[in-house]
């Protein structure tokens, strides 16, 4: 036995896998995803957890940051596009730690920031997730 290990998976690789979950999900949601940008980082910074009350970075997988679409309004108009932001090392760590497959760890994450973008509630993001895959 070799025992070698490969690489972990690049941030190109998790933009490849976001991309992917965003061509999954269905309309009428589908149809309201162009300008939402999605990017990659290793953790969240210092200023993105205290502004959402965590000090552990590694419990950070994945952030929504935008105007949800029901608070949007003619002037909101020249804000920046709305973004999702995936935290590669703490989803690595997910994706060591419960053995669920990279690829729907992503979509999870994904599928739930899409859900802030909306102002769905929890519920109705999990019915969009399994719709998704």
């Amino acid at each position: 036995m070799n025992g070698s290990i490969g690489a972990a998976p690049s941030a190109a690789d998790f933009d490849a896998l976001a991309r992917s979950a965003f061509a999954r999900i269905p309309e009428p949601f589908s149809r309201h995803l162009d300008g939402i940008t999605v990017q990659v980082e290793e953790f969240a910074d210092e200023e993105t957890l205290a502004a959402l009350g965590m000090d552990d970075a590694w419990e950070l997988t994945g952030l929504y940051q935008g105007r949800p679409m029901d608070e949007e309004t003619v002037w909101s108009a020249g804000e920046l596009p709305s973004r999702i932001t995936l935290y590669r090392q703490p989803l690595l760590a997910e994706w060591c730690e419960t053995g669920v497959s990279l690829e729907a760890l992503v979509t999870h994450v994904v599928i739930h920031e899409v859900g802030h973008h909306f102002g769905l509630s929890d519920a109705q993001m999990h019915a969009l997730e399994g719709q998704a895959h």
